[in-house]
Parts: C-alpha cells; structure tokens; sequence
C-alpha cells in the first residue's frame, strides 16, 4: 500500500509578500532540524540567503547544534516580504526520499489561492524542476532558464517566474554559483 503524505507545514504568508517562493515537498521528518521550510541541515537554502543578503553563509545557521535560526529566518523573510511554501501538498514517496524524481505529486497546493492571501506578490520563484514543471504548466508559461525569469500576466497583472538552482548539494553547482544566480532577486527584496 503506498502511503500518501499530506503537507506538515502550512505556508507562510507574510502580509505584504513580493516574492512567493516555492519548492516541491519538504524531507521526511526525520531529515529536519527544525519546523519549518527548507529544515535539512544538508540543505543549504539558508546559507544562500546568508551569501546573498548578508555576505556570511553561516549567518543563519547554528553550527555549534547543527540547525537553522529559525526565528532569525523567519524575521528576515517577513521583513523581507518572502513567502513561503511548496507546489505539492500531497506525495508518495516511491523510494523513500526527498528527490523530485522520487516524489509522485497526488494533490498539487491551490497556487491561485495563496497568491489571492498575498495580494502585493508579483513574483513566484522555484527552487527545483518539479516545482517549475507545476507552475509553469498550471500558468500556461515557457520555463525559464536557472538563474532567469518567465514574464507572464496573471490577475491583472504582470508577474514574474523566476527559476532558481535547487538547493539540494545533489544538483551540481557550488554554493557560491547557486548565490549568484539567488542575487537576481536582490532587486526585489530591496525595492
């Protein structure tokens, strides 16, 4: 019997969000270091938002217990206006990991329906191939390239989809690299 997983998190959703960023499904809980988005501690998302925002990859990371500053990240997307959540709320996992390839999406997250809770996005980012095959099948959009954007009007208005490196260490490009390709955001964030 294949066992369905349902989403443990739900998104998060600061008010004034720009930017809606979306993977494809957390590990399993037993990968995490803590309750939140992106809790592997092999995962190096947050020590790419360290290099890009603040020049330090170990800026939101607690070395000493090998785990994620969660309250120090979420008060930087919030400032920052970063949601957060996945383009699958419900998988199988067919070999027991967290890989895109061995994850079958049985229910997709209602992408319309977060982005009607942050009304200012005007933004989505993707951080692998299965989370971009979603949305840009779900908006009728060509993907873009990693590192590059998609401009596509939705709502009335004109968005943009970003495709950004997986963060995973399995995708072959060093974190420095994977950096400079999460700077393109830079200018949203800061305008």
């Amino acid at each position: 019997m294949r066992e369905i997983e349902q989403h443990p998190l739900q998104p998060f959703l600061p008010a004034h969000a720009r930017i809606l960023m979306l993977g494809s499904f957390p590990p399993s809980r037993k990968r995490w270091c803590m309750d939140f988005f992106y809790p592997n501690f092999n995962n190096d998302m947050w020590r790419i938002w360290g290099l890009v925002c603040f020049q330090d990859k170990d800026y939101f990371v607690d070395l000493t217990n090998k785990r994620f500053k969660q309250e120090k990240i979420e008060l930087f997307l919030s400032t920052k206006g970063i949601a957060l959540y996945d383009t699958a709320c419900a998988v199988v996992r067919t070999k027991n990991t967290a890989s895109d390839k061995d994850l079958e999406v049985v229910e997709e997250t209602d992408i319309d329906g977060l982005l009607r809770q942050i009304p200012d996005c005007d933004a989505i980012v993707t951080t692998g191939q299965k989370a971009t095959d979603i949305l840009t099948e779900h908006f009728h959009i060509a993907q873009p390239a990693v590192g590059d954007y998609t401009p596509f009007h939705y709502s009335d208005k004109d968005m943009r989809l970003y495709r950004m490196p997986s963060s995973s260490r399995a995708y072959p490009l060093s974190i420095l690299k994977k950096a400079e390709k999460y700077k393109i955001l830079l200018n949203i964030i800061n305008n």
